[in-house]
C-alpha cells in the first residue's frame, strides 16, 4: 500500500468558472484552472457537469453512476469551496428531502426478509472515505434486486468527504429504498459532527448556504433507523445491545386506567438487556442521544461496546452506553431466536487500547463466540484514521460480510485495502489534539440544541 503524506497540503487553485449550457441543454461549468506546471502561461479548461434534478423524482442508475464519477472527478480536480457548481444547492434539497421522508416512516428496527435467491451486504464504518466506497459498492457488486445492502452507520466525520458519502447513499437509497437500508451510527449526530470535520466540511463546501445544508443533514440524522433483523436470524446495528427500561406505576396510578401515570427509572440497580419490543418504542428522532434521562436505548444502540466481562455495566470510557460481555450475547440471540449479531463502532484506533480483544487489521473481528451463535465486529474504512497525527499508520484494511441463502447466518468476510493515492486536501478538524476514539466525551457539550446551534 503507497504511503501518503497526512500534513494540510494545498487544494486546487481557485478556479474562474461560468455556468453554461451544452447542447443537449444540460447544465455545464466551464472552469478554467492554472496548471500546477506552468501557472504564469498555461490555461487548461474543463467542462464540468452540473448535476440536475429528473424531472418526474425519480432516481436510476445512470444518475446515480454521473453522481458517483463527478463526486469522484470533484474530489480531485476542484477546491472544495466549487462544489455546488457540480451540486446545486436546490440539487441538494431535493434529493435530502426525497430520503429523509422515506427513513423517517421507517421503523426503529428494520425486519429484512430476502428469498432465497438474494445475498445480504453488511457495511461498516466508511468515515467520508469516498473512494474505498466508491471500491467496495463495485467489488460487492451494487444494490440490486437479489443484492441488499445493510450500512451500520457512521457515514461522515474524519474522512475529507462525508458529505459527498452520505449524499452517494442517500441517492442509492432514493432508488432502491427496498434494497438499501442505512442505519444510524453515533456519527450521525450533532455533538460529534461539531468536533470530528462534517460541519465544517459542509460550511466549507457550501459557504453562504453551509448552515442550511447542514441542518438538512442533522434532519435526516434522526430519521436513520437503529437496527435490522436480517433473515429472521441476524441482528445489526452500529454499537450493538441495549438495556431494558423498567417502568413501575406510580401511586398516582390508583383509580381508572385511562388516568395511570407509569414513572420510569432509567438507572436501575442491576442493568438488564432490554427487548426488540423496547426498541421499536424508543424515540430516536434526537440530535444527540441522551446519556440519561428516560431515552436510553438509542445512546446504548450507537454507543455500546463489547466486553470480555461478564455482565452489563456502564461504559465509562466513553462515558454514554453499555458494555456487554459473552453472556449478555448468549442471553440476546437465544432469547430471539437469533444466530449473529454484526455491529460496527470500533476501528483499529479503538481496538489498539481494548485488551482482550483482536485488533482491526483485517477489516473485522470475531469477538464473542457462544452458544447460540457469534458477535462480529465490521468496520468498512481502510487506512483509518484519513488524517493521523502520529508517524505510523495503521494501515488497517477494511471490510464488509456477505450473508447468502438459504440460512443467511454463516457470514463471508471481504477484506480490502485502500484506494490510493488519495487526492490532496485539508482536514476539517483538529487530528492532533482531538482524541482518535470517542473517548472521554464532553457530555456536556452534548446537551441536545437546535440545530442552529441555539
Amino acid at each position: 500500500m503507497s504511503s501518503y503524506s497526512d500534513s494540510p497540503s494545498s487544494v486546487a487553485p481557485t478556479p474562474d468558472t461560468t455556468v453554461s449550457l451544452s447542447s443537449n441543454s444540460t447544465p455545464t461549468t466551464t472552469t478554467t484552472l492554472l496548471a500546477e506546471e506552468n501557472p504564469s502561461t498555461t490555461l487548461v479548461q474543463q467542462v464540468i457537469p452540473t448535476l440536475t434534478w429528473p424531472d418526474n423524482s425519480e432516481l436510476d442508475l445512470g444518475w446515480i453512476e454521473n453522481l458517483t464519477s463527478t463526486f469522484d472527478w470533484s474530489s480531485k480536480n476542484i477546491p472544495p469551496s466549487e462544489f455546488p457548481s457540480i451540486l446545486p444547492v436546490h440539487v441538494f434539497d431535493s434529493l435530502i428531502l426525497t430520503a429523509s421522508k422515506i427513513l423517517h416512516k421507517e421503523p426503529n428496527c428494520l425486519r429484512i426478509d430476502p428469498d432465497d435467491s438474494s445475498t445480504v451486504v453488511v457495511v461498516g464504518d466508511v468515515h467520508g472515505q469516498l473512494h474505498d466506497l466508491i471500491f467496495l459498492l463495485n467489488n460487492a457488486g451494487f444494490p440490486s434486486q437479489n443484492r441488499f445492502f445493510v450500512f451500520n452507520g457512521d457515514y461522515v466525520d474524519r474522512g475529507a468527504w462525508g458529505l459527498e458519502t452520505f449524499l452517494l447513499l442517500l441517492a442509492w437509497k432514493v432508488f432502491m429504498p427496498h434494497r438499501v437500508f442505512l442505519l444510524r451510527g453515533n456519527h450521525e449526530s450533532k455533538y460529534c459532527t461539531s468536533v470530528y470535520g462534517f460541519e465544517k466540511e459542509v460550511l466549507t463546501k457550501y459557504g453562504d448556504k453551509g448552515k442550511h445544508v447542514y441542518r438538512k443533514c442533522l434532519g435526516c440524522f434522526e430519521g436513520l433507523p437503529l437496527a435490522t433483523i436480517i433473515a429472521g436470524c441476524v441482528y445489526t446495528a452500529h454499537g450493538g445491545l441495549f438495556r431494558s427500561i423498567p417502568s413501575t406505576p406510580s401511586k398516582r396510578s390508583k383509580g381508572k386506567k385511562k388516568n395511570r401515570r407509569l414513572c420510569f427509572n432509567s438507572e436501575p440497580k442491576l442493568l438488564s438487556l432490554g427487548s426488540l419490543e423496547e426498541l421499536s418504542k424508543a424515540r430516536r428522532s434526537v440530535l444527540d442521544p441522551p446519556w440519561e434521562g428516560l431515552n436510553l436505548i438509542p445512546g446504548d444502540v450507537l454507543w455500546s461496546d463489547p466486553s470480555m466481562t461478564l455482565g452489563l455495566s456502564p461504559n465509562k470510557e466513553r462515558g454514554i452506553g453499555l458494555l456487554w460481555g459473552p453472556d449478555c450475547t448468549e442471553d440476546f440471540l437465544k432469547k430471539f431466536n437469533l444466530k449473529l449479531i454484526i455491529r460496527s463502532h470500533e476501528g483499529p484506533d479503538a481496538r489498539e487500547k481494548r485488551s482482550g480483544f483482536g485488533g482491526m487489521d483485517v477489516g473485522y473481528t470475531i469477538d464473542h463466540v457462544v452458544e447460540s451463535g457469534k458477535l462480529i465486529t465490521v468496520f468498512s474504512a481502510p487506512d483509518y484514521p484519513q488524517f493521523q497525527a502520529t508517524e505510523e499508520r495503521f494501515k488497517n484494511k477494511g471490510a464488509y460480510i456477505v450473508l447468502e441463502p438459504p440460512n443467511f447466518d454463516n457470514p463471508n468476510f471481504y477484506s480490502f485495502e485502500a484506494i490510493t493515492p488519495r487526492p490532496q486536501v485539508n482536514p476539517y478538524y483538529d487530528y492532533v489534539d482531538v482524541i482518535d476514539s470517542d473517548e472521554e466525551l464532553d457530555l456536556v457539550a452534548m446537551v441536545t440544541t437546535t440545530p442552529d446551534g441555539s
